[in-house]
Parts: structure tokens; sequence; C-alpha cells
């Protein structure tokens, strides 16, 4: 790959990062100032459509398009910033909040002012504890400098912003889940139409935006449109940040065009630099965990908003790749995904309640040296007939849930089948009966499928 600069991590390791006073010392603010004061809402709006900029959330809608479905004619708008980041795999947000909070200011007040917004919310994950004070005291320094609040840089905008912290809900991470939230209330999803952009918060015209999507905001005002375009696939431009988990040399957070390979990511000197103890790898999720898994012959995929569509998977996601070794059993890697989604589901579609659940109970049972061929048959069966793909669900949950179990189960049958065919039946016949009152009848779905290995009958 050709030689990368970084930009949404070029302050990564720079001493005081984290001040108002560093980030202006190295040409922070600049952009916003200009877009403020020499550009117009829907001359910025055009200029990020543009610039071909996705949300890097894990739909990849593009940015201007969703800021453009604001009823012309509104008195007051809201603005979300999605720092929830509960993908598992995923952690470029916190890389950025924690870093360089007032890169994703900047990105705010680009954004607030091309969609006239009156209220920005930073909705945060509750788990971000160091994150959320770091991001207050950056917000502070803010306020302090004039940037948010009355007659921001001498203009007549007028802004305020607040942090809001969740509740630990991976279904908040969902728009209308969100915005329920943040209005106090149960978090799930809202029924749509009505969308965000005409009845959001507060049933006012509301943008829900990714950290990482407003943190590119400021270098394309600042370098421009042509250069971000320059960078990436022809419907992926500009920069990307990924990051890899799982037992490689190095397990991190990176910067690159969008585009690159997943062996690239896992492999590469400036990545990931291959596995750790002589081990291979078996698989990757390349883009947390809702997207899907490659296989190992798969992981020349590009990692950008087309490609990984050629390999079944449900989209680029977060581009937080979780690597699976060749010494990991495939059956607890299915039992452990299955878990999480049953755990997360927040009840409220039939579909995704029911089938989150029966495919956690059948994937515990196959962990556990109990389960049948005909098993696999029963996965493929239900994932194809929950989600908004099949119109059956309110949000996208059911869908994130069904893509990684039905490539797992795709993808490596050939082990899953090997696994079931060397079953001891007596085994089979007692893990059965204990599976009947310990996980049919109680709720345990906090439980490890490992813990009822190994007890005594």
């Amino acid at each position: 790959m050709a030689k990368f600069e970084p930009v949404l991590l070029k302050n990564l390791g720079v001493e005081g990062s984290r001040t108002l006073k560093v980030y202006r010392s190295r040409g922070g603010y600049a952009a916003a100032e200009k877009v403020i004061k020499e550009m117009t809402p829907d001359t910025v709006i055009e200029s990020v459509k543009a610039s071909g900029l996705r949300g890097r959330g894990g739909a990849g809608f593009p940015a201007g398009m969703k800021w453009s479905f604001l009823p012309p004619e509104r008195k007051v708008t809201y603005f979300c910033i999605n720092a929830d980041e509960s993908e598992p795999g995923t952690y470029c947000n916190r890389v950025l909040m924690e870093n360089d909070p007032h890169q994703l200011l900047e990105g705010i007040l680009i954004a607030g002012f091309a969609t006239k917004t009156t209220v920005a919310y930073i909705y945060m994950r509750v788990e971000f504890h160091e994150q959320f004070h770091i991001m207050q005291t950056a917000l502070d320094e803010a306020y302090k400098a004039g940037l948010f609040g009355k007659k921001i840089f001498g203009t007549d905008l007028s802004m305020e912003c607040y942090i809001h912290r969740g509740a630990g809900a991976y279904v908040c991470g969902e728009e209308t889940g969100l915005i329920e939230s943040l209005e106090g209330k149960r978090g799930w999803p809202r029924i749509k139409p009505p969308f965000p952009a005409i009845e959001g918060v507060f049933q006012k015209p509301t943008v829900v935006n990714n950290v990482e999507t407003l943190c590119c905001l400021p270098h394309i005002f600042e370098r421009g449109v042509d250069w971000f375009k320059s960078i990436g696939t022809e419907n992926s431009t500009g920069p990307k940040l990924y990051t890899i988990s799982g037992p490689v040399k190095r397990p991190s957070c990176f910067e690159a065009p969008l585009g690159i390979t997943c062996r690239d990511l896992i492999f590469g000197d400036d990545f990931g630099q291959g596995m750790l103890d002589g081990r291979k790898v078996k698989g990757c999720i390349p883009g947390g965990l809702s997207v899907g898994v490659l296989t190992e012959a798969e992981l020349d995929c590009k990692l950008d908003f087309d490609d990984v569509r050629n390999y079944g998977l449900l989209g680029l996601g977060t581009a937080g790749a979780i690597v699976i070794p060749d010494d990991a059993d495939i059956r607890q890697v299915l039992a452990n995904i299955a878990r999480f989604y049953s755990s997360e589901s927040c009840g409220q579609c039939t579909q995704c309640r029911e089938g989150t659940n029966w495919m956690y109970k059948i994937a515990l049972r196959i962990a556990l040296g109990a389960g049948r061929i005909s098993d696999l048959d029963l996965i493929e069966n239900i994932t194809n007939n929950m989600g908004m793909m099949p119109g059956l669900s309110i949000c996208g949950l059911p869908d994130g849930a069904a893509f990684p179990i039905r490539t797992i189960v795709q993808k490596f049958r050939g082990e899953f089948e090997d696994h079931i065919r060397r079953q001891d039946p007596g085994y089979t016949k007692t893990v059965l009966k204990r599976l009947n009152p310990a996980v049919y009848e109680l709720p345990v779905l906090g439980r490890r499928p490992e813990s009822l290995v190994g007890q005594p009958e």
C-alpha cells in the first residue's frame, strides 16, 4: 500500500492533544470558522454530498443526503451524535474521543451549521467513564472559548451541546432506539415512518450521525472535496478507522483508505503484523460482529462499502475486525455470538425476540455436544425469516444477528457436521437431559456455554 498520511489520528500521541490550546495550535477549528463565516448551510450540504462521505457507524448511508431530508421550514432542529459504540469488536470512536475530543466538537459545529441545529446531544455509551470526563472537559473548554452557545465566531449562529449517557443497551445504537433513550423512555426502536428527519427527538426534525463520520468533516473543508474523493475506492471515499482484535501481534486502531483488504489488516506491517504464536487464521469477522464472517480463503475481500457484499456479508459495518484463530472451536464461536444477540434483543418484535433466543438454544446445544445435522438447516431457516430485509421487524438488530450466525454455519458447515458426527451418544443424552431445566425453562442467558460442561450428573 502507498504511504498514507493519517488525518483522523494525526493528533494521536501528541502531548496535550485533548486540550483546546494544542488542538488550535495544530489548525483546529479553522475549518469550522471558515465554513460558518464564508459558506451557507446549503453549500456545506452540497460539498458533503460531492465528497461521497458515507456514515461510518455501520449502515454507510451518504451523510449529505441524510441532512437534505430535513424539511426546509423548521424552527427547531436537533442533532444526535451516536457515541454508543456497542458493536462487539469496535473501538474506533473511543480512540477518537479519548485522544482528540475537539476534532469531534469541530465536526459537530460544521454539521450543526449545515443542518441549522439548535441543540446537539452526544449520546455516549455508559461504559465510557474516562471518555465521558475527557469529552466533558473539552466541551467546557469550547464553551469558555465561545465555540458553543451564542454568537459563535462572532456570527449569529447559536448552538448548544450536551453529553447524554446511555444505559448500556446495544439496541440504542439504532438511531430511533437512541432517540427513545435520549427522551428518557425505554430504549427500543420506533416504527418508521416517520423518520427522524421529520419527527425525531421530542417530535422535532433530527439528524443522527456517528462520531467518526463527523470527525471527517473538518478535513473535508480544510483539504477540499477533491482530496477526500481521491482516497479510497469509487463508491467508498475517504479515510477509515479500522480496529482489530484477537490473537494478532498488534491489536489496535489504525487509519487507512477505504478499500484495504482484510488480509492487509491482519498481516500488514503497518497493521496487525500477523498471528501470535504461529497460529493461523480460521476466519475473520471484518466489520463488527453483525456483518458476518469471512473464511481464510476470503481474506482478500476489500473492506469498503461494496466488495464486502460479494462475500455474503451484511455490509462494511464499523470495520472492527475480530480474528478467529485456527485453534478456536467454531461451535463455541457460534454459541457466544448467538448468546449476545439473544441477550441484547429489546423484545419488541416477535421474530427477533423469539428467533434470537431460539438460535441461542440451538447453538448452545451444539456447543455442548448434543447437536443434530438438522439443527444447521434449522438455523439457516430461522435467519432467513427475521429482520428488516424480509420486512418482519422494526429495526435491523435481527438482520445483524442473522448474518454472523448464518454465514458461520454456511461457511464452516463441514466443521460443524464433523463435530456432530463424532459426538458420544451417551453424553448427548446426558446433555439434553440437563438442558431441559437449565436452559429451556430458566433464564440463564448470561451463563457462558461451557458452564455446564464437566459438571457431575
